[in-house]
């Protein structure tokens, strides 16, 4: 799997993490999509997700009003690292 070897942007106004994907082609982008629903079903949010044949765009906002992210969004930011990397990624 080709992947982008940047790491998560954090950003500000409001605050959240970004990160851009890279895939060979469709069928890893697809499978990639699957795993990311699983995860994030299992912790109860559900990234931003643009997508098109060979990439995937994602971002991990915090909670309406809040001044910084929360813990558990920076877990699935570990979460969906694991995805790419092969590591667990249970809750």
């Amino acid at each position: 799997m080709k992947i982008n070897p940047s790491s998560w942007t954090r950003r500000s106004g409001p605050p959240r993490l970004e990160r851009r994907l890279e895939f060979a082609d469709y069928e890893q982008t697809r499978q990639f999509l699957a795993d990311l629903a699983e995860v994030s079903e299992a912790a109860g949010y559900y990234p931003d997700v643009s997508f098109g044949r060979t990439y995937v765009s994602l971002t991990i906002g915090a909670e309406e009003q809040a001044s910084d992210l929360d813990p558990e969004r920076v877990e699935l930011a570990r979460r969906i690292d694991g995805l790419l990397t092969g590591a667990p990624t249970s809750c």
